[in-house]
C-alpha cells in the first residue's frame, strides 16, 4: 500500500479504538437507547438523500440495520452504561470474529478450519478469565451484554456476506434508517418520556460532542475510508489491522478514564488477542508449513 493508504488505515483503526471511550462520555448526559436513536438519525439524515441506495434487497438491508446497527449498539451502549469498562468492551467485542465463523458454518455450511477452532478455544479461555475476574465497575451483566453485541455484529456480517459487492458507506447510511424508531421506542419504554425530555433539553457538551463523533467520525468517515481501502487492496492485507482496535481501546480507556485492569484481566486480554491472531494468520502459517 502507498503511504496515504497506510495513514488512512491507521486513522480508521484509531477512530474505532477511541470510539469506546467516546461512548462512555456520551452516556454521561444521554441514556443508551436515546443515544442510539440520535446517533443513527444523524448518520441517516441528510446523507440518505445524497447517497444512492445499495443494490440489495430491502430484506437484506433490514437484516443489516437490525443486527449491526440496532442489535450491536443497543447491547453495547447498555453494557457500557451499566459498568462494562470501555477498554475491556473493545476487546470482548472482537468475539464477533468467532461468532461469524460458527454462524457461517451452521447457516451456510462453510468449513471450519483448524485455525478457526484453535483460535476460538484460545480466545474463549481468555474471555473466561476476563469474565470471572472482578473489576471496579465491572459487572457480569455488562460482560454478557457485550458478548450479545458481538453476536449481533456477527449476524450482521452474514447479511453483508449475502449482499456481496456493495458500497460499505452506502450500506451503513441506508442501514441507519432501520434503528432510530426501534431505539426511540426502547427509550420510551426503558428510560421514560421525562428522562428523554431532560436529556434533550440539557445533554451536556460531552454528550453532544460524543454524538457528533459517533455519527460522523466513527461511522461516516470510518466506514467511508475503510470501504475505499477494501476496494483497492486485498482483504487479507487490510482486515488484520482491526486487531489494533482493542489495543487502542484499552490504552485510551486507561488514559482518558483511568481504567486499570487486574493482572488476570491483562492475561485474559492477551490470550484473546492470541486467539484472534491464530484465527487471522492461521492460513498463512499453514501455507508456509506445507510449502
Amino acid at each position: 500500500m502507498q503511504a496515504k493508504d497506510w495513514l488512512s488505515a491507521l486513522v480508521v483503526v484509531f477512530v474505532w479504538g477511541v470510539n469506546f471511550v467516546v461512548i462512555k462520555f456520551g452516556l454521561h448526559g444521554v441514556p443508551p437507547m436515546l443515544l442510539g436513536a440520535l446517533r443513527f438519525t444523524l448518520v441517516a439524515f441528510p446523507a440518505v438523500f445524497f447517497v444512492p441506495r445499495p443494490q440489495i434487497s430491502w430484506r437484506l438491508l433490514l437484516a443489516y440495520g437490525a443486527t449491526i446497527s440496532l442489535g450491536q449498539f443497543a447491547f453495547l451502549f447498555t453494557a457500557l452504561y451499566v459498568g462494562m469498562p470501555a477498554g475491556l468492551a473493545s476487546l470482548v467485542l472482537q468475539a464477533q470474529a468467532f461468532f461469524t465463523v460458527l454462524l457461517a458454518a451452521v447457516l451456510f455450511g462453510e468449513p471450519v478450519r483448524w485455525h478457526n477452532m484453535a483460535g476460538l478455544v484460545v480466545a474463549a479461555t481468555g474471555l473466561a478469565l476476563i469474565g470471572l475476574q472482578g473489576h471496579a465497575g465491572f459487572t457480569g451483566f455488562g460482560f454478557v451484554l457485550t458478548l450479545l453485541a458481538a453476536l449481533s455484529w456477527a449476524c450482521g456480517n452474514l447479511a453483508v456476506k449475502r449482499a456481496g459487492a456493495v458500497n460499505p458507506l452506502s450500506l451503513v447510511i441506508w442501514g441507519a434508517l432501520v434503528p432510530p424508531i426501534p431505539f426511540l421506542l426502547l427509550s420510551l419504554w426503558l428510560e421514560g418520556p421525562a428522562r428523554i425530555t431532560a436529556s434533550l433539553a440539557s445533554p451536556g457538551w460531552s454528550s453532544v460532542l460524543a454524538l457528533l463523533y459517533l455519527a460522523y467520525v466513527a461511522t461516516c468517515m470510518g466506514y467511508g475510508l475503510w470501504g475505499r481501502l477494501l476496494a483497492h487492496h486485498p482483504v487479507r492485507q487490510i482486515a488484520p489491522l482491526t486487531l489494533l482496535v482493542p489495543v487502542i481501546g484499552v490504552v485510551t480507556a486507561a488514559l482518558a478514564l483511568g481504567e486499570r485492569l487486574s493482572a488476570l484481566q491483562w492475561l485474559g486480554g492477551l490470550i484473546v488477542m492470541l486467539g484472534l491472531l491464530i484465527n487471522v494468520f492461521g492460513p498463512t502459517l499453514t501455507a508456509r508449513f506445507y510449502r
